[in-house]
C-alpha cells in the first residue's frame, strides 16, 4: 500500500463517517421532544457530518489526483462558522417567541435573566 492509497482510504473513511453522523442527526431530529433539543441535534451532529464529508472529499482529491481544492476548504470554513451561529439564532428566536420547553427538559435557567424574576 502506498501513500496515495492510504490517503484515498482515509478520505473514503471520513466520507463514510460523515454519512453515518448524518443518519444519527436524523434520528435525533425525530426522537427529541422540543425545538431546543432538536436544534441541538440538527446543529451539532449535522455540522460534524458535513465537515467530515467535506474533509474526506478534500483528502481524497488531494491523495488521488494531487489536487488541492480551494472550494472545499472555503466550504469547510463556511460551514464551521455559520452553522453553529444559525442554530443559536434559531433557538434564541424560539425562546423569545415563548416556545414551551418539554416536560422532561427540567428548569428554565434563562427565565430569571430575561425577566428579572424567579420562575414559578
Amino acid at each position: 500500500m502506498n501513500v496515495n492509497e492510504i490517503g484515498e482510504f482515509i478520505g473514503a473513511l471520513l466520507i463514510l463517517t460523515g454519512g453515518i453522523m448524518s443518519v444519527i442527526s436524523v434520528f435525533g431530529l425525530i426522537r427529541l421532544p422540543d425545538v431546543y433539543t432538536r436544534s441541538h441535534a440538527a446543529t451539532k451532529s449535522s455540522t460534524l457530518a458535513v465537515l467530515l464529508t467535506l474533509s474526506g472529499a478534500f483528502i481524497y482529491f488531494w491523495a488521488s489526483a494531487h489536487f488541492i481544492s480551494v472550494r472545499l476548504l472555503l466550504g469547510i470554513v463556511f460551514v464551521f462558522l455559520t452553522a453553529p451561529v444559525a442554530g443559536h439564532l434559531l433557538v434564541r428566536a424560539a425562546y423569545r417567541t415563548k416556545v414551551e420547553l418539554a416536560d422532561i427538559s427540567g428548569t428554565d435557567e434563562l427565565y430569571e435573566v430575561m425577566h428579572g424574576e424567579k420562575e414559578e
